[in-house]
């Protein structure tokens, strides 16, 4: 018989600090930093009992060691919910995070479930991308992709050289901005409140606790300059201009709205429309911009109705192309106002609620914005982008508002 489709909405979201891969955490175990989340978000909404959870769906792109054996149902024993509450793992690489909140909130629209948890871990330092991967030969041999697609950092030189306009200068000046946003928003307290401490162990130094991301450093546009292009020689891609490899997991609460307001649990946005797509393997880093006028058109929107952009950064050319697509300036302040990858880190499956935890917080700030976006493009040549409405909205202050 026909369903009424409910509206899905992102209640809270959390995240560990972000380590370098190796770095704070190398003594830390992947599945504890997603159980951590869990059971933070667990006490931040004491309204919400806990076995009114249907489902914990946890993202990891490298599903093996600590980050396998289904993590999202593991998960989910160990973070202490009912045994009751099943889960699962998924993969969409970079976008697991991502797609673990879309897969849920499909299921939370048509009824099959009230409120889900979806996140995602990746311990870079423990299982380093394309561990134990045996790609088919045939990939290559039939000529499918390039063997530049199966190298991220190569992709993101290809994405140079189809768009020469994107120079490395440029890529440097973003990437400069990245750090000293993200220093800002750490210096008026912005990021914090979003983090989970976690306590970490050191065979020599003994036990500490982790509380701000590892990554972010002061540095320079002189700096930036002299830094060595690893995949080409006189290349345009450094380790300053490209997010780093890094360890972290995050967690949020997805529901239905009438639930939500029914349990007394906050309401931060509210699903719009989503858009997964396919590029060309080799310049992965255009998937964002076809992903998202793909969510626009679902929506009935245009660029011009978003007032807020939280886009992943795991490259600089990569967001400059999206930008330059749409007519945005890279210094325009509805862009990543808090920063991005390239200082916070970019922990791959779990980068997505980083990017919807951040909007949330700002959509809180700015009722006078009413749709936001969070953007990313994925491995093997694919982008993907999600519109969140935000339910504080107070009066038109963007385009489109008669939608």
């Amino acid at each position: 018989m026909p369903r009424e489709v409910r509206d899905v909405v992102f209640v809270d979201g959390v995240r560990t600090p972000f380590g370098k891969a190796g770095g704070m955490y190398a003594h830390t175990r992947a599945d504890d930093l997603v159980i951590r989340c869990i059971r933070e978000l667990l006490r931040r909404n004491p309204q919400l009992p806990p076995d009114r959870v249907e489902e914990v769906a946890i993202a990891a792109t490298t599903q093996t060691g600590d980050q396998g054996l289904t993590i999202g149902r593991t998960a989910a024993l160990l973070a202490g919910l009912p045994k009751t509450v099943p889960g699962f793992a998924i993969d969409r690489m970079c976008a697991g995070a991502m797609t673990a909140v879309t897969s849920v909130a499909g299921g939370i629209a048509m009824g099959a479930y009230d409120v889900a948890i979806a996140g995602g871990v990746e311990h870079m330092g423990r299982h380093p991308m394309g561990e134990g991967v045996d790609p088919n030969p045939r990939i290559l041999a039939e000529k499918l992709v390039d063997p530049s697609a199966l190298i991220m950092g190569a992709t993101a030189e290809n994405l140079h050289d189809r768009l020469p306009g994107i120079t490395k200068a440029r890529a440097d000046a973003f990437a400069l901005a990245s750090q000293v946003k993200t220093a800002k928003a750490y210096a008026n307290g912005k990021l914090q409140p979003d983090l989970v401490p976690v306590a970490v162990r050191d065979p020599e130094a003994g036990w500490g606790l982790a509380v701000v991301d590892e990554a972010p450093r002061e540095t320079s546009l002189e700096k930036l300059a002299t830094l060595k292009t690893p995949f080409r020689p006189y290349g345009r891609i450094t380790a300053g201009n490209a997010a780093g490899l890094n360890d972290g997991a995050t967690a949020s609460v997805v529901a239905a709205e009438d639930v939500a307001r029914e349990l007394g649990l906050p309401v931060a946005m509210r699903l719009v429309s989503y858009g997964f797509v396919g590029v060309e393997p080799e310049v992965m880093g255009v998937g964002p911009i076809p992903a998202t006028e793909k969510a626009l058109r679902l929506a009935g929107l245009g660029i011009d109705d978003i007032g807020l952009f939280e886009l992943n950064e795991a490259f600089a050319v990569q967001v400059l192309a999206f930008l330059d697509h749409f007519g945005i300036d890279a210094d325009d302040p509805r862009v990543n106002p808090w920063g991005g990858a390239i200082a916070i880190g970019h922990p791959l499956a779990s980068s997505g609620v980083r990017l919807m935890t951040q909007l949330a917080r700002q959509f809180a700030e700015h009722p006078e914005v009413r749709y936001g976006l969070t953007a990313m493009c994925i491995g093997i040549g694919m982008g993907g982008s999600v519109i969140w409405e935000n339910p504080a909205w107070t009066g038109p202050a963007q385009q489109g508002d008669e939608n």
